[in-house]
C-alpha cells in the first residue's frame, strides 16, 4: 500500500526509534520572549539552564523513569551547548554521584552555576556529544559554545570524541544560519543515525534545529500527523518517532529475523501450487 492513506510497513531492523528532546528553560529564554533581541545580549553567552529548567528536568526524568523509557534507551545525543548538556544528564544520567566512586560523573557539582549535585554515569546509557544537532550557528551569543576543553572539565563521562576543534569555530560566525541551511544539516543529522548500531535513541537538542528538520518530513502523511511531528517543541518535551530507512542506508542485519527452514523439508505453499497448476492447465481448465 503506497501513499498517506493508509498504514506503511517496513522491516524492523530498517527502523530506529528516536526520542527527541528540546532542552529545559534557559536564561535566554525568559528575557528573549519578551524581546528577540534579548538574544544578542552577551550576557546570555552559552545560556545555561534557570532553576525552573531544572524543575522541568527533574519531571521529564521522572516521566522517562516511571514510563520504563531509561531501561530502553541504547544511547544520548545532545547538542554541545550547556543548556542541552545539562538537560541530557539531568534527564537521562544516573543517580547521585559520591566521591570514591570508580566512574568518573557525567556533571561535577555546580556545573555552570545550577547549584546542584553531581550526577553519576552509572546505570544509564552512554552520552554523546554531536555538533550537527547544535541550534542555528552564528551571531546569537547563547547558541555559542565554550571551549571542548572546558565541557571535559564540567561533564568528564560525556563523549565528546567527535567534535573536530576545541575552539567554536561553528557559532562564531557573524552570519546567521538560516532556516534553510539549519534544515539541511538536520537532514545530514539523520542520515548520520544510520552509522549508528543503536536502535533507541534518545536526542538532546534545540527548538530552531528540531523544527526546521522534522518540517522536511511527514508530505506523505495525513495533514493532522505532519503536523504532529513538526510542531514547535516547548521546553523540554519529549515527543518519540520512528524513523525509516527507505533508502537501504543502514547496513544491519536483523536480530530477530528467522530464516526458517531448520531443518530443510519440503514447504511448497498450497497457493504457489495452485498457481503453477492453473499456468499448466491454462485457464479455461475448469480449475478454482
Amino acid at each position: 500500500m503506497d501513499g498517506g492513506a493508509g498504514p506503511s510497513l517496513f522491516p524492523l531492523h530498517r527502523c530506529k526509534t528516536l526520542h527527541l528532546v528540546r532542552h529545559a528553560q534557559g536564561i535566554h529564554n525568559i528575557e528573549g520572549d519578551k524581546n528577540y533581541k534579548a538574544y544578542l545580549s552577551p550576557e546570555y553567552f552559552d545560556a545555561q539552564l534557570t532553576p525552573l529548567g531544572w524543575q522541568q528536568v527533574d519531571n521529564l526524568r521522572k516521566h522517562v523513569h516511571g514510563s520504563g523509557l531509561s531501561k530502553r534507551i541504547d544511547l544520548v545525543i545532545t547538542s554541545p551547548l550547556l543548556r542541552t548538556l545539562q538537560t541530557a544528564v539531568g534527564v537521562f544520567g544516573g543517580e547521585g554521584y559520591t566521591d570514591g566512586m570508580d566512574v568518573l560523573p557525567l556533571m561535577v557539582a555546580n556545573a555552570g552555576n545550577s547549584g546542584r549535585a553531581a550526577i553519576s554515569s552509572l546505570n544509564c546509557p552512554p552520552v554523546v556529544a554531536v555538533e550537527l544537532c547544535r541550534e542555528h550557528y552564528g551571531v546569537h551569543p547563547c547558541d555559542k559554545r565554550r571551549n571542548i576543553s572546558d565541557y571535559q572539565f564540567l561533564f568528564p563521562a560525556i563523549d565528546f570524541s567527535l567534535i573536530e576543534n576545541d575552539e567554536d569555530i561553528l557559532g562564531n560566525s557573524d552570519i546567521r544560519e538560516t532556516k534553510e541551511e539549519v534544515g539541511a544539516r538536520g537532514l545530514k543529522f539523520m542520515n548520520w543515525l544510520w552509522t549508528r548500531k543503536e536502535k533507541e535513541i534518545a536526542i538532546v537538542t534545540h527548538s530552531g534545529f528540531l523544527f526546521h528538520t522534522l518540517s522536511s518530513f511527514g508530505n506523505d502523511c495525513h495533514p493532522l500527523v505532519r503536523r504532529e511531528i513538526s510542531k514547535r517543541f516547548a521546553n523540554c518535551e519529549l515527543r518519540s518517532m520512528v524513523i525509516v530507512d527507505r533508502s537501504m542506508t543502514g547496513s544491519d542485519a536483523s536480530t530477530t529475523d528467522y530464516p526458517g527452514k531448520i531443518p530443510a523439508g519440503l514447504d511448497l505453499p498450497s497457493d504457489v501450487v495452485d498457481e503453477e497448476k492453473l499456468e499448466k492447465e491454462g485457464p479455461d481448465s475448469g480449475f478454482t
